[in-house]
């Protein structure tokens, strides 16, 4: 009998890199991970993840997969300072639509920085001693041919060189990937894409929360129309560890939120179709640090798992296969299925086996479909977000999904139902039952709500009267 144990390369030392590896090692592979930054030891910044700095919160579709692949992550979690807020319980939202009520639990979400996201998932995945880290260090391109790929060039930060063979390699180095130029080297056909820019402008900054708010206080969010006036202005306000709010405020084009930080609350008061936002702010909050801008923020996908050939041993995933707004908060979520996706695919059968990598590939593609959808599905109607704006089927979708956000404002089954699917708990089918087509021909049961359904103990704790 053979001892030969598989080998794996993952390509990204970021969430969707560290949990494919362990995923694959998982299986028994031993795997190394390779990451162009010198990742730091605890919560704290680095280079590479510049989107770091905005709101950031795993859905509990997200953190079961977590859980799947790190059990315990999420009690390691929780001891280190993440909230778990219950939804639409803990959330304040005014959609289009109006403001949704506060309806009992069907799904939640797990809030904290993405630095305290990533420094747990990062010690409890490299404390496995299957999986080696290769810091500073970044792929130069594959190795193999375009029926079969054996390995990765790797470039050391000192400009050498040197050549790694595995029998999977796995790119997880998000939306700067190359993968589409390194399958193109060695012989493949281009990859089909979409990509979908809603323009949207994102700046955050950190803040100290009010001492009474600094336990159990929602999250609030003023949620885009992409349709309406004010084009793609919003904001969310998430309590996070350590006693914090981190405040995330966007625009589409010609509404772009100020960097500074007088432009900051005077942006969360006065351009935002309500001002809540600003008003928790003035309330007490005192300001950490500046404000930080993106403009990263296109969905982008390419379809590998449509192309005509596909190498062995070879898989794309996270941000390389499927980038996403932020907006909608399903990066990480996405990453974490996708991870679990690979892991059941190669324990069925085997790293390195004939098709695993395809039939990996699949799956990813299946995994991603969903908040792809959710998210083009809104911001395909952004100006200028596609050459030739939304097609029939995307306007079809959206007077649908539309209808059923204007009924969860007043229904609080369609509520959990959507909330369910936006959480990546369950797939987006379930909209389309009969029961729920009925309701969203109803409309809501109960009538709108005037304003933000913050209770009296909340606005006394943030010193909003």
């Amino acid at each position: 009998m053979s001892d030969h144990r598989p080998t794996a390369v993952v390509l990204g030392g970021s969430l969707a890199g560290l949990l494919a590896a362990r995923a694959l090692s998982a299986d028994g592979a031993r795997v190394t991970v390779v990451e162009r930054d010198a990742l730091p030891d605890g919560p704290a910044p680095r280079k590479g993840l510049p989107q770091a700095r905005h709101v950031h919160q795993l859905w509990s579709g997200g953190a079961r997969a977590l859980e799947e692949l790190l059990p315990g992550a999420i009690g390691r979690l929780r001891a280190a300072g993440a909230g778990r807020l219950p939804m639409t319980t803990d959330m304040v939202a005014l959609s289009p639509y109006g403001w949704y009520r506060r309806w009992a639990e069907s799904a939640f979400m797990l809030s904290a920085s993405r630095d305290l996201l990533d420094s747990v998932v990062r010690r409890l995945v490299l404390a496995d001693g299957r999986i080696e880290l290769v810091q500073r260090a970044e792929a130069a391109g594959l190795t193999g041919t375009g029926g079969a790929v054996t390995g990765v060039r790797l470039r050391a930060h000192d400009d050498t060189e040197r050549t790694l063979t595995a029998d999977l390699v796995v790119d997880a180095t998000g939306r700067g990937s190359r993968a589409t130029r390194w399958l193109a080297a060695l012989g493949l056909p281009g990859v089909e894409r979409r990509e979908v820019d809603s323009g949207l402008v994102y700046a955050s900054r950190l803040y100290r929360a009010p001492e009474a708010a600094r336990e159990g206080f929602p999250i609030v969010s003023i949620v885009p129309d992409p349709r309406g006036t004010g084009t793609g202005r919003g904001g969310v306000l998430m309590p996070i560890e350590d006693g914090r709010w981190i405040v995330t405020l966007f625009g589409g084009r010609g509404d772009e939120p100020p960097v500074t930080a007088a432009g900051f609350e005077r942006y969360a008061r006065e351009e935002l179709r309500h001002p809540v936002i600003g008003e928790l702010l003035g309330g007490g909050a005192q300001p950490l640090g500046e404000v930080t801008g993106t403009r990263t923020t296109a969905n982008r996908r390419h379809f590998f798992e449509r192309m005509p050939v596909w190498p062995e041993n070879f898989v794309v995933l996270g941000d390389a296969v499927c980038a996403l707004n932020p907006v909608y908060g399903h990066g990480m979520a996405v990453a974490a299925r996708s991870a679990l996706a690979l892991r059941e695919v190669v324990r069925r059968h085997g790293v390195g086996a004939p098709g695993v990598s395809r039939r990996a590939q699949k799956a990813v593609g299946r995994t991603v479909q969903a908040a792809w959808d959710l998210a083009i599905g809104s911001d395909v109607f952004y100006p200028g977000a596609t050459g030739s704006g939304p097609t029939l089927r995307d306007r079809l979708t959206a007077a649908y999904v539309g209808r059923l956000l204007y009924t969860a404002t007043g229904n609080g089954r369609i509520a959990r139902r959507v909330t369910d699917v936006t959480a990546l708990e369950r797939g987006a089918e379930v909209l389309l039952a009969p029961s729920v087509l009925v309701a969203a021909l109803a409309g809501p049961l109960k009538p709108p709500l005037g304003g933000p359904p913050l209770t009296s103990a909340e606005r006394a704790a943030a010193g909003v009267l």
